[in-house]
């Protein structure tokens, strides 16, 4: 099966793809283009937002306006006026790390974790935001975060740290968001690629863009990959089920660090790709605070 490419928009990084339920649209985040893009599906539609600051990842608010992990600060923001109201200062002793990828719990908390991009030193961590504000680190030592999604029934988180080439499987408290002692769910050191953004299923399983693997994958819940969606550029990055019926599996690409003679053979990098893998996706919960 390979997925199509539904939206020439060649971001320089495309990232961090979540569908909002409320508004039935799709939105994501060009890092390093500093844009949030949205999509509706419904009428073809999109737009793009220009952004003060890299934004890494990011999640609707359920009282409006969204929550923004920028590459150095945790913030509210209010996309119409720019309004800005910073909560957290990340790592500010470290000006090697930023932030990148998250996700919220199925209680409306939102996880999210640092990388190096300065060094790849394993220096960075994990933080959790709750619904009155407030930050927990839940990882450290950590060199690149991603992957981070909850289970159906949100009471286990998955996580890589990208470099060790592994998926992680945290026990994850959902009255408190504590998280236990992880278990490799999937060892992907035999993979194309290294496992980049994630999203799960209705029926449990795990799906991981593989940067610079030109695929996603599904892993099963007993840690196998079970099914590879095709994705005809090098840089697979992130991805989510959206649509009306959650059938659709969106895939966000990056243009980032590639060659001209990459680019040249592969026009379409940094597009957002699509495919109907014939499974349905969860609804994210919108941020609670």
């Amino acid at each position: 099966m390979q997925a199509a490419l539904l939206l020439d928009c060649k971001n320089e990084h495309g990232e961090g793809v979540i569908w909002d339920a409320s508004s039935s649209l799709l939105w994501w985040t060009d890092i390093h283009g500093r844009k949030l893009w949205r999509y509706d599906p419904e009428t073809g539609k999109t737009a793009s937002y220009d952004m003060p600051r890299r934004v890494a990842c990011f999640a609707p608010r359920k009282g409006g306006g969204l929550i923004v992990a920028f590459d150095q600060t945790i913030a509210l923001f209010d996309l119409e006026t720019g309004a800005i109201d910073t909560i957290h200062e990340f790592e500010p002793g470290n000006a090697d790390t930023r932030l990148n990828d998250g996700r919220t719990d199925r209680q409306g908390r939102l996880v999210v974790g640092g990388m190096n991009e300065g060094t790849g030193v394993a220096d960075s961590t994990v933080l959790r935001v709750d619904a009155d504000l407030s930050v927990t680190q839940l990882i450290e030592g950590v060199a690149c975060a991603n992957s981070t999604c909850f289970s159906v029934a949100g009471d286990t988180m998955y996580f890589a740290d990208t470099p060790e080439k592994t998926i992680r499987a945290y026990p994850y408290d959902v009255a408190t968001g504590e998280i236990g002692k992880s278990e490799i769910l999937c060892d992907m050191r035999d993979e194309p690629g290294l496992p980049d953004g994630s999203c799960v299923d209705a029926d449990g399983g795990v799906w991981n863009a593989e940067w610079e693997g030109r695929r996603v994958v599904r892993i099963a819940p007993d840690g196998e990959i079970d099914r590879v969606i095709e994705v005809p550029v090098w840089k697979p990055t992130c991805c989510t089920f959206g649509g009306s019926s959650l059938d659709t599996l969106f895939i966000t690409t990056s243009r980032l660090a590639s060659s001209q003679e990459v680019l040249d053979a592969e026009p379409a990098s940094g597009g957002l790709f699509a495919v109907k893998p014939g499974v349905r996706g969860v609804k994210d919960a919108p941020f609670a605070g």
